[in-house]
């Protein structure tokens, strides 16, 4: 289950780190506005509100990133349990009031992820 944890709680800071680029590179592009559902113009107005998402995505990453590679072991465990309940609680606050679809996007492999670190981490 060690292994199973550190691929799913990897793939989730690599969702955030695509979150981070969409959010602080991207927000005014067409596919990311649609992926968004935004207007052009929308996006343009909230452009900077975007590049301030996406750097907490950014710091939500670099968390997960530090729990997997930190050298002491279960300090590392300790360190992605935090950040992926941070992820879990910033996708139920985002699909009750941004967009529904947050629960499942970024909701869901970030629940797989913690039930997969808690088994890892109590068996």
């Amino acid at each position: 289950m060690a292994i199973v944890s550190l691929i799913l709680v990897g793939l989730v800071a690599v969702e955030h780190i695509y979150i981070l680029y969409l959010e602080m590179f991207a927000w005014t592009k067409p596919r990311t506005a649609k992926s968004f559902g935004l207007t052009p113009e929308f996006a343009q107005q909230t452009k900077s509100l975007a590049a301030n998402q996406g750097l907490y995505n950014g710091f939500l990453a670099a968390g997960l990133i530090w729990g997997l590679v930190h050298h002491n072991r279960d300090f590392g465990l300790q360190i992605q349990l935090f950040f992926v309940c941070c992820v879990v609680v910033a996708a139920i606050y985002g699909g009750l009031t941004a967009k529904r679809s947050i629960l499942l996007v970024q909701g869901g492999p970030a629940i797989i992820a913690l039930v997969a670190l808690l088994i890892h981490m109590f068996s």
